[in-house]
């Protein structure tokens, strides 16, 4: 920055500065000025005003503020907040089993019918929003003004995905935050059940509260009516939340955690993934497309995504077991590990096998019914006596796990090879049993994976089945997800870069 308040003409005689984009460093070496008076120069090392970061942020901020003032974001929200007051009261048909999950009975339906309410709107307001931000733009002319600037499109993709993906992220949060407020209240079984006074209370004074400051601030200040809507409703229906939590349906004081459920949490911060995913989707189509086109293409990624299993995956690894284990018992107490060579381990299966099983066939075992992911590598079957160790354990033997006893459903098996041999983990209830390693056909998986597989981020059989999720598969999710948001922005830039715009 140059001081040029009490100079007269200024004349660099030589001026040199380096484009990079991570630094703004300028170097003065001469001046030749035609006045006396000092010459300040300040230098800024920052590298946080790096210019394609601030001008994805300005562009990401711009965006923001103009998606918040979409009428379907709050149309959106408002109808979910209506949907899941309805999804109380009408869900009460599937007469669920009472079991020791989180969500139970007819309230399991509740859970899916409002997760899936919350997917569908993330879906068409990631097409509606994307499409006001990104291609109604482009149609009108008004990106030109932007990128005639040295603004690079890179940067204008950037920008405009974060500006879209944080006014849906508020709008899900809000939709989330209305479906906590029903598992809470819980399905209306019955004529003769009660309601949930606090719910009622809080979540309508929150829903209420906020069309009323947006009605003000609209007719005294000319603030927009949808903009306020949505930016004031997601801390409401927050505090409501908390204050649910904090007061039970009798209006007594209870701990936080007594009605809090960390696995529909879980569950509704993974649909988040899945939403951003689609954010990204939506605005690299729109850089080719209309809006039209841009909602038609969310919606047919979003049935594809849920029909990628069915179509593909399950053609993918091709395997078929031959039973489900029930219970796994130690046979000699002396070696309890089922690590080292000759260890035997008794397996009962849940039911009788569908194929017959007899000593010397191979076991393997897997978590999923299609074999994958198989917890022992490939091993070729055994051509030796069974009951005799030498040939199961004797040197030069490969190692392999082998059956050396069937009786219907009880199994003993037995660690071979000289030097035993390398799984996962030893065997579990609920794992399926196979006589023969799974089969992959690399070009379906090659497909599969180009295809976002959105059942990854849908974790409501896990909540349902009472099956509490790891920190593992939800790094993974994250990781996943950011993989797929970065393909397709990248994507979107790709088609970006030549679309014509003057």
């Amino acid at each position: 920055n140059f001081d040029l308040t009490s100079l007269g003409r200024l004349v660099p005689t030589s001026l040199h500065y380096p484009t990079c984009e991570n630094l703004l460093l300028v170097g003065v070496i001469g001046f030749r000025t035609s006045s006396p008076a000092p010459l300040v120069i300040r230098v800024c090392l920052d590298p946080f005003h790096a210019p394609m970061l601030k001008q994805s942020l300005t562009i990401a901020k711009t965006t923001f503020l103009e998606s918040l003032r979409q009428p379907v974001l709050m149309i959106l929200i408002l109808l979910a907040a209506a949907l899941q007051a309805f999804a109380v009261a009408n869900t009460g048909f599937s007469m669920g089993m009472e079991t020791a999950t989180e969500v139970k009975g007819d309230n399991k339906l509740l859970l899916d019918v409002g997760l899936a309410t919350v997917f569908v709107c993330g879906t068409l307001l990631a097409g509606f929003i994307a499409t006001s931000a990104m291609s109604r733009e482009i149609e009108n002319k008004t990106v030109l003004t932007v990128v005639s600037k040295p603004v690079g499109r890179p940067t204008l993709v950037l920008g405009k995905f974060l500006g879209v993906s944080g006014s849906i992220l508020m709008a899900t949060l809000t939709m989330l935050l209305f479906l906590l407020l029903a598992i809470r209240h819980e399905v209306m079984q019955t004529a003769a059940d009660e309601l949930d006074q606090p719910v009622l209370t809080f979540g309508l004074s929150a829903l209420f509260l906020s069309l009323a400051i947006a009605t003000w601030c609209n007719f005294f200040y000319g603030w927009s009516f949808p903009q306020v809507v949505v930016v004031s409703i997601l801390p409401l229906t927050a505090l409501a939340f908390v204050m649910v939590l904090l007061i039970g349906k009798e209006w007594n004081i209870q701990d936080i955690s007594t009605d809090f459920k960390p696995q529909v949490t879980l569950a509704c911060a993974c649909l988040i993934l899945a939403i951003l995913v689609l954010c990204a989707i939506a605005v690299a189509a729109s850089t080719r497309l209309g809006q039209v086109m841009t909602i038609v293409v969310c919606i047919g990624v979003f049935l594809g995504a849920l029909l990628s299993n069915y179509v593909i995956g399950r053609h993918v690894f091709n395997n078929k077991p031959v039973g489900q284990i029930r219970e796994v018992n130690v046979v000699e107490s002396n070696k309890p590990d089922f690590k080292a060579p000759g260890d035997p381990l008794r397996v009962l299966l849940q039911m009788p096998p569908i194929k017959a099983i007899k000593p010397g066939d191979s076991f393997y075992y897997s978590s999923g019914p299609n074999g994958f992911p198989m917890l022992v590598p490939e091993f070729p079957a055994f051509t030796g006596d069974p009951t005799k160790l030498n040939d199961l354990i004797g040197s030069g033997t490969v190692g392999r796990i082998v059956v050396t006893e069937a009786r219907d459903r009880e199994l003993v098996i037995r660690i071979a090879g000289e030097n035993g041999i390398t799984r996962y983990r030893a065997p579990e209830p609920d794992d399926y049993v196979f006589l023969e390693p799974t089969k992959t056909n690399y070009a379906l998986l090659g497909a599969w994976g180009v295809v976002p597989n959105l059942h990854f981020f849908w974790l409501l059989d896990a909540v349902s089945q009472n099956r509490p999720v790891p920190f593992e598969y939800v790094a993974t999710a994250c990781a996943y997800a950011l993989a797929q948001i970065i393909a397709f922005i990248s994507l979107g830039v790709i088609l970006f870069q030549r679309r014509d715009v003057g």
